[in-house]
């Protein structure tokens, strides 16, 4: 494995022509010959990298100025192998490297913050790369021409599709950071940026480790899938972050109690409705988060995903915070009696009901792992007409 960067060299810098791939009886590069590397391989690296291998690791961080202790480290965060002293780094790593070491030499970034970027950005984007080609590969059930194989498919596929990949990852990037600023900006104070109050959920697939042991690989996969794509469609939709996904289970969180409840509540009658797809179960708490490259940490995390393993089938259970942030906002009543008077009172006055669009059952207090007694609410989405008329 080498060391690449993908991207950094957008500008054109060091950009130059890849190689064209080998005609039917040319013969393979002879470079290829000298490493042991497959041909196609070098061809479609020089292809995507538009550069040619120039450096060795002590070569490059040399040419960008930083020390190979610094430049080692940078590269082990983006995910990168070492490799040695092969000849192997292009122009476009050097050039990474050295805005990387600009960065933390102007004082906009520390340096263990600028290996924070880089290991973000490396774990982000490797993750992002894997899925893509087996993505496409997996689609060409044709080769375009007889007795292609999808090796020899893949160099002209990525050529195709590279500029346009990479102008949407920009324009995804962009639209994703501007919506990130925007909560930053909006926070009461700096504690607040990095510690924040926050809705954490946990969706969980009901009886994940039977279904494991009963269907094929690819049905597994396929239910995985599209569990994961409902989930993802339906957090984004609704104004939730979904944080990550574990194969039968997702992560996602909210600003206010009231998005990630109506998530939460949305998810269960989703997937019901869908009769491939397991029982659902999920779990909320809401408090105090500390967030760090993108993941969520914290007493309230933990608490969620505990309540997520004892909730009942096709259901949702909230922690006692989350049930006062509800009831703070109005967004349920603290008891139906409680919605019965207000409903009378508001009548009395000539006023319209409060509309609470949940409902809240206090359930049986209990132990849970590591975080002592806890008092769980059941949630419910109050149905049209509840709102407590007489």
């Amino acid at each position: 494995m080498t060391v690449d960067d993908t991207g950094s060299g957008a500008d054109g810098d060091g950009r130059e022509d890849p190689p064209p791939p080998a005609a039917s009886g040319e013969e393979d590069d002879p470079s290829a010959t000298d490493t042991g590397e497959d041909p196609l391989a070098l061809r479609l690296e020089g292809l995507i990298l538009g550069a040619e291998r120039r450096y060795t690791p002590f070569q490059a961080a040399r040419s960008a100025g930083v020390s190979m202790e610094l430049a080692s480290r940078f590269w082990r965060a983006m995910g990168f192998a070492d490799i040695g002293q092969a000849k192997a780094l292009t122009e476009a790593d050097v050039l990474a490297l050295r805005r990387l070491a600009g960065l933390v030499e102007a004082g906009l970034l520390s340096e263990a913050m600028a290996v924070q970027v880089a290991r973000s950005t490396g774990q982000t984007t490797a993750r992002l790369a894997e899925w893509q080609i087996d993505s496409f590969l997996e689609g060409l059930t044709e080769p375009p021409e007889p007795g292609m194989t999808r090796t020899e498919v893949t160099y002209p596929l990525v050529e195709l599709l590279l500029p346009e990949l990479e102008e949407f990852l920009v324009y995804v990037w962009r639209r994703q950071l501007a919506a990130a600023t925007g909560r930053v900006v909006q926070a009461a104070d700096d504690e607040e940026m990095v510690d924040r109050r926050l809705a954490v959920g946990f969706a969980d697939l009901v009886g994940f480790t039977r279904l494991t042991r009963r269907m094929e690989e690819e049905e597994l996969g396929e239910l995985v899938e599209a569990f994961e794509t409902t989930a993802a469609d339906l957090v984004a939709a609704r104004g939730g972050r979904l944080i990550k996904t574990l194969g039968d289970e997702v992560l996602y969180a909210a600003d206010d109690a009231g998005t990630a409840a109506d998530i939460a509540l949305r998810l269960v009658e989703t997937m019901a409705h869908d009769e491939t797809m397991p029982e659902l179960r999920v779990g909320m708490a809401f408090g105090t988060v500390t967030t760090r490259m993108g993941d969520v940490f914290g007493t309230t995390v933990n608490l969620a995903s505990r309540l997520t393993s004892i909730a009942p089938r096709d259901a949702v259970l909230v922690d006692s915070a989350f049930a006062e942030e509800l009831i703070r906002t109005g967004e349920a009543p603290a008891s139906e009696a409680e919605a019965a008077e207000a409903a009378a009172a508001a009548e009395k006055e000539g006023e319209e009901p409060p509309e609470y669009r949940f409902g809240l059952q206090p359930m049986w207090q209990r132990p849970v792992r590591g975080l002592g007694v806890v008092e769980p609410w059941l949630l419910a989405r109050r149905e049209e007409g509840t709102s407590g008329r007489s």
